[in-house]
């Protein structure tokens, strides 16, 4: 049976093929400007340390209210449930609700290596703030993956012919909700100036 996430097509000259999506959802959007200033007004550094929990090298990560993260994410969350019916052919049947949230303050030399997320189902990332700075650090880059500052996620093994990596240049407002298991990483940068990003796992209930 062919689910709504498979792909057709058929082009003038071409004999007709069909190829599956595989793998798990990452799903990516833009919040509204709106909800990005509601968002940046919930990061601070005075609310407790997360650090004990994570396992980047950051020097200020801060615990943020999981109501009124979920009260600004709510709408994405609506549309990523819409999206994993897309993907999977399968409706999330439960509740969304944010187990825990915090903000990233990252600076030169700080990064966040390879991991995933426990006690919970999905995750996601949303970027508060982007350095000019770092954004012209990562233009002059010209080495391999997503280079200074950037985001990226693995799944299963490199091969020939298959997709393992997704390399991303965060911007603004960008908002990325993965299941919790996905694997992935924050490269460090020199530049200077502060990336400030907000995260939170999110549990069905």
């Amino acid at each position: 049976m062919t689910k709504s996430s498979d792909f057709t097509k058929n082009s003038p000259g071409l004999i007709p093929y069909h190829f599956f999506y595989w793998g798990p959802l990452l799903c990516r959007m833009k919040i509204q400007s709106k909800a990005l200033k509601e968002c940046a007004k919930l990061c601070s550094k005075k609310s407790s340390d997360v650090n004990e929990k994570l396992v980047g090298v950051i020097k200020h990560a801060h615990y943020i209210s999981a109501g009124a993260c979920y009260k600004v994410l709510e709408p994405y969350l609506n549309s990523f449930r819409e999206a994993h019916q897309q993907w999977y052919g399968t409706p999330l049947t439960k509740d969304i609700m944010v187990r825990a949230a915090w903000a990233n303050f990252m600076k030169a030399g700080e990064f966040n290596p390879p991991h995933i997320h426990t006690g919970c189902d999905f995750s996601c990332v949303l970027f508060v703030k982007v350095p000019e700075k770092l954004k012209e650090e990562n233009k002059k880059f010209t080495g391999l993956g997503g280079g200074p500052g950037s985001l990226s996620f693995t799944y299963g093994e490199s091969q020939p012919h298959s997709l393992s990596r997704k390399y991303f240049f965060p911007e603004e407002g960008e908002l990325f909700i993965f299941p919790a298991i996905l694997s992935h990483f924050v490269a460090p940068f020199l530049s200077k100036g502060e990336r400030i990003s907000m995260s939170a796992n999110f549990k069905l209930e």
